[in-house]
């Protein structure tokens, strides 16, 4: 086992070696950070390409007037919660995974890893085998109609097969990336999104398969990038490996793992929840068209976003290494520096959309009635998407320090307690009540952006600056 006793002398073997090259505990915090989010944010705008290329490829079919399109958006709450249960473990051992590393207790991250593997693995059957028992009232509930189903059916049907590559290829690269190793984790997405790529267009039109082609596209990539993760976790490459005799789960880290994976957990639940509202309200008041213009606006809000959660969570390995090692100060730095850039993006993205909305919408669908009644759509679902930055860099920074209970408190508190309430409420209280349904999604940003981000700085921020103080105290 390492620790940072080992590191005093000047000469290192090869284990030593990367283990000192990814201290984040040493150098320029804004350097680390920038170098692990960059090709975080490759990766995650590549990982998109899972599901962006088909929707861009399904949104043009010829014949489907924009019922294809629509019918995928259908199977997006399903999607949300597999990721929901992906970040669950995923996202919830990885901090506790860098945290352990920055304190030298090698074992310890190494046993966490491998008890998020074995959580991942089983779930992703449990989820599978219910999906499909569930499937058909489950797609009506979500919205579906006799026209739509039969879409969300034949994709939903093949999707359902690659759910424990996606869970165990997603889940498990956060742990590539607490290591300090963000190329190799932009690796595992830019493979399965260049098999996408390629896949996509051969089996959606050159043999004619449709949306059954963009499925088993999507399922061949999850496959591949599943298989990547796990050679590199297993190789000699990696600092901390998965080893089979850390597969059984010890439940105290069971418990640690859930408590902190709960809040990502609960983001991605609650988003299936807020879909599912909304396209249970859309169906009431716009019907097929808005179901499939709000699918067209989570796309773009997908790939907006990337940016921002790729600086947010490429700080996370960061932060944590820096609270195991006891840097408050660099801590401080880190959050300043993450919040800056987030902002600065987050005001430019927002300005190019409001400025040119027609290309954004024009790349999902060929629909003009879409694209025409989306541009008044955009206007209003993005006004609050400034804000969203307070809700991320606040989340985030409770995420990696592994406090659970704040973290999990602001991902209920705007979805559960402000989207969902007012999904049902403003379109019966307005006369537009489409236009209160998209109205929804800026007022939670506003509210709970501020709300968290406010809480970070006063009970986290505020407090490491004390801790600081003693320290220095202490050290003279």
């Amino acid at each position: 086992m390492l620790t940072w006793s080992d590191f005093s002398g000047k000469n290192f073997d090869s284990e030593e070696a990367v283990f000192l090259e990814h201290d984040f505990s040493k150098g320029s915090v804004s350097r680390h950070i920038m170098m692990q989010a960059v090709p975080l944010m490759i990766a995650q705008i590549l990982q998109l390409l899972y599901n962006i290329v088909d929707r861009i490829y399904i949104g043009h079919l010829p014949g489907s007037d924009g019922l294809a399109l629509t019918g995928i958006g259908l199977v997006f709450p399903i999607v949300s919660l597999i990721n929901a249960f992906t970040n669950l473990y995923g996202m919830g051992g990885a901090p506790l995974c860098s945290i352990a590393r920055g304190a030298g207790k090698t074992e310890q991250a190494e046993k966490i890893m491998g008890n998020s593997a074995t959580l991942l693995f089983f779930t992703s059957f449990a989820i599978m085998a219910l999906c499909y028992v569930l499937k058909r009232p489950v797609l009506y509930m979500l919205g579906a109609s006799d026209a739509t189903y039969p879409y969300a059916n034949t994709y939903l049907m093949i999707y359902l097969l690659g759910t424990v590559f996606f869970m165990l290829g997603n889940g498990m690269n956060n742990f590539i990336t607490s290591q300090g190793f963000p190329r190799i984790a932009m690796g595992t997405t830019l493979l399965g999104a260049l098999i996408n790529l390629i896949l996509d267009p051969i089996l959606i039109f050159g043999f004619g398969m449709g949306i059954e082609g963009a499925a088993i596209a999507t399922v061949a990539a999850q496959i591949i990038s599943a298989v990547w993760v796990l050679r590199f976790l297993t190789g000699k490459k990696a600092i901390l490996k998965l080893k089979k005799e850390y597969f059984r789960l010890e439940w105290p880290l069971v418990r640690d793992i859930t408590a902190l994976g709960t809040a990502g957990f609960i983001m991605q639940a609650t988003n299936c929840v807020a879909q599912i509202a909304c396209n249970a309200m859309l169906s009431i008041y716009g019907g097929d068209l808005y179901i499939g213009i709000m699918t067209v606006l989570n796309s773009i809000r997908e790939i907006l976003s990337m940016p921002v959660m790729g600086i947010t969570q490429g700080s996370q390995p960061v932060l944590g290494f820096n609270y195991g090692a006891r840097q408050y100060n660099r801590i401080r730095k880190g959050i300043r520096f993450m919040s800056a850039v987030g902002a600065l993006y987050t005001v430019a993205a927002w300005g190019l959309l409001v400025l040119f909305p027609k290309p954004f919408l024009s790349l999902f669908t060929g629909n003009r009635a879409m694209i025409e009644a989306g541009v008044r759509s955009v206007h209003l679902y993005f006004a609050g998407f400034v804000f969203m930055l307070f809700q991320f860099s606040g989340q985030s920074v409770f995420t990696a320090l592994g406090k659970s209970k704040q973290a999990i408190f602001f991902s209920l508190f705007r979805k559960v307690v402000i989207v969902l309430p007012l999904t049902v409420l403003l379109p019966r209280l307005m006369t537009d009540s489409v236009a209160g349904i998209f109205l929804a999604e800026p007022i939670s940003n506003v509210i709970g952006g501020v709300a968290c981000f406010a809480t970070m700085y006063f009970t986290v921020y505020r407090r490491l600056g004390i801790g600081r103080q003693q320290q220095r105290t202490e050290t003279a």
